[in-house]
């Protein structure tokens, strides 16, 4: 996607694997320049953006860990003095932790999660509308939120605290939206559903999807590209009029 100064440059967070990954590979074929963030896996990272530059796209890898503060300033600074102004977001980084029912969890993981999954997405919002806002002398842009459909469904015996995590992220997503609509923002969220990533290993159940996927109504789990082009899709001037949003990719559940 390229605009009047060039390519418009986005930062994926989370973007060496799974649903970041594909949505940062789909991107930079699209013309976006793309900023990969990630927190550990340096080399995945670097593959992103080996894959985008091949296909003659501009692409940079940034460490930051969602959880820390000035990493998260360091990455805004870092893409824009790498890929020019910002313009769009894709807060995608979250964590989850073993399946379990809330009367098992600790108030030390509730702090991990929620420090990733709702502080760290909010801290890089409100860096991209400092970025971005037409009343701070930006030129506009997009932000898409991440969110899940365990927002919805609520994660029981398993995730409860991942699903408040994006419950919280949907309504940060309808109130920004609101607050920086006449500021050239718009503000949209993708809920996956059960989708084809490395996530499930990090709650003990890498094949959580054939348990799961009868309950889908598709009978099938997704892919992350299939989110990918679901957050494109918002992300791009095709969504022009549409704020405020979610996009269920859930097969239906």
């Amino acid at each position: 996607m390229t605009g009047a100064g060039g390519p418009r440059a986005i930062i994926v967070t989370g973007g060496s694997r799974g649903i970041g990954a594909a949505t940062a590979r789909m991107a930079g074929s699209r013309g976006y320049a793309v900023c990969v963030n990630y927190r550990r896996q340096h080399e995945a990272a670097n593959a992103v953006v080996d894959d985008i530059e091949r296909g003659g796209g501009r692409a940079v890898a940034v460490q930051a860990d969602m959880a820390v503060e000035a990493d998260i300033l360091r990455l805004f600074d870092a893409a824009t003095t790498a890929l020019g102004p910002l313009s769009g977001l894709v807060n995608n980084a979250a964590i989850l932790e073993t399946q379990m029912r809330l009367e098992a969890m600790d108030a030390a993981r509730w702090q991990r999660v929620l420090q990733v999954n709702v502080i760290g997405a909010f801290l890089c919002a409100r860096e991209a509308v400092r970025r971005m806002s037409t009343a701070r002398g930006g030129a506009g842009g997009a932000i898409v939120n991440v969110s899940s459909a365990a927002a919805r469904i609520g994660g029981p015996g398993e995730y409860v605290d991942y699903a408040a995590s994006k419950g919280a992220i949907d309504t940060m997503t309808m109130g920004l939206a609101k607050e920086v609509a006449m500021e050239g923002i718009r503000v949209n969220a993708v809920r996956p559903g059960i989708i084809q990533t490395e996530i499930h290993a990090s709650g003990g159940e890498p094949n959580r999807i054939e348990r799961v996927k009868p309950s889908v109504p598709m009978q099938r789990g997704g892919t992350a590209d299939e989110v990918a082009a679901a957050i494109l899709w918002l992300m791009s001037d095709e969504a022009s009029y549409v704020t405020g949003t979610f996009l269920d990719v859930a097969g239906g559940r």
